[in-house]
């Protein structure tokens, strides 16, 4: 028997497999056993109704996917009331994604959803701070702080810090967030990137830029997850790319703890249950009794150790380069 049970983020997992925000409804129940998850998170909401970016809003880019969805929402009391109370019907954790645009707001929909029901609270910080020039509350580490701390205040729930990849130094971003009582972290959303059509000479989404996921940014959130796990204490969630149980297992070896797909649902609607039945099949082949045993298993000589400890730290990708080229 297979233990792939993982503890993260004050949550007792039964494996290290979750949604990514924004990829995953109730309506996928028809098509996969939802019992089969470690966790569900939900897509991200915000206090009030919003309609989202124009149009359009997705746009395929070779090995991944752009969009600009803009987070359109009901609205936090219409969350509260008609979709949190329809996960009970299954064992696993209910974790929700919230954002808004001002602390104070933020703060509140913290408290809104800190109802029975929700297991853990994802804190969105790559939206835009409106009391900081629009600045996203992730891009720096003291923002980064202020926020969660405020978030912490205002909730008992454990809370995950959604980190975003856009982040110059995201290993110092990482370390504010922990500082500030998140419980975990995500990492990460998605990178800023942009496409044009050649032809009509347009941007290929209505809002001009988007957030670029899927297999292409894989190598890069694997690296921000490394360094992010080695940065800080508590668990780490990779998010970025992750398609298959290779790719988690990469993400689990680098030290994270569980693991989150999204746009790998879009084109295989069981790729969530794919992966939880990809991490099995390994440890049963492999003679590992325990995913537990994974986690953090990278194998790595003293130099590259001594390397990685160097004066050129990991978290400055350019002076790391210099560095060691």
């Amino acid at each position: 028997m297979i233990d792939l049970s993982v503890s993260c983020g004050g949550l007792a997992l039964a494996n290290p497999v979750m949604p990514a925000s924004g990829t995953f409804g109730l309506e996928q129940a028809g098509i996969f056993d939802f019992e089969r998850l470690g966790a569900f998170v939900t897509k991200t909401i915000t206090p009030d109704k919003r309609m989202g970016n124009p149009t359009p809003r997705v746009s395929e880019v070779p090995n991944g996917m752009l969009n600009s969805i803009g987070i359109p929402s009901k609205g936090a009391a219409a969350f509260v009331r008609d979709v949190i109370p329809r996960f009970s019907q299954w064992r696993p954790p209910l974790v929700v994604s919230i954002s808004a645009n001002t602390p104070d707001a933020f703060a509140d929909l913290a408290r809104t959803v800190s109802v029975e029901g929700v297991a853990a609270i994802e804190i969105n910080i790559s939206c835009p701070n409106l009391e900081d020039d629009g600045k996203a509350f992730a891009m720096r580490p003291e923002s980064t702080r202020e926020i969660v701390r405020r978030l912490r205040d205002a909730t008992a729930l454990p809370l995950w810090a959604k980190l975003t990849p856009n982040a110059g130094d995201v290993a110092a971003v990482a370390q504010a967030a922990q500082d500030g009582g998140a419980d975990a972290l995500v990492v990460a959303n998605t990178i800023l990137a942009m496409s044009v059509d050649v032809t009509t000479r347009r941007p290929s989404l209505g809002n001009v830029m988007g957030g670029l996921s899927g297999p292409a940014v894989k190598p890069i959130i694997l690296r921000m997850a490394y360094q992010c796990a080695r940065a800080a204490t508590i668990p780490v969630i990779g998010c970025g790319g992750i398609s298959t149980a290779r790719d988690a297992l990469e993400f689990l070896i680098v030290g994270c703890r569980a693991v989150q797909v999204g746009t790998a649902s879009f084109v295989h609607p069981s790729a969530l249950v794919d992966v939880v039945d990809g991490l099995e099949a390994h440890c049963r082949e492999t003679g590992i009794a325990r995913i537990e045993d994974v986690i953090g298993s990278l194998d790595l000589t003293q130099a590259e150790h001594d390397m990685m400890g160097g004066a050129a730290p990991a978290s400055d990708p350019a002076a790391y380069a210099e560095a060691h080229a």
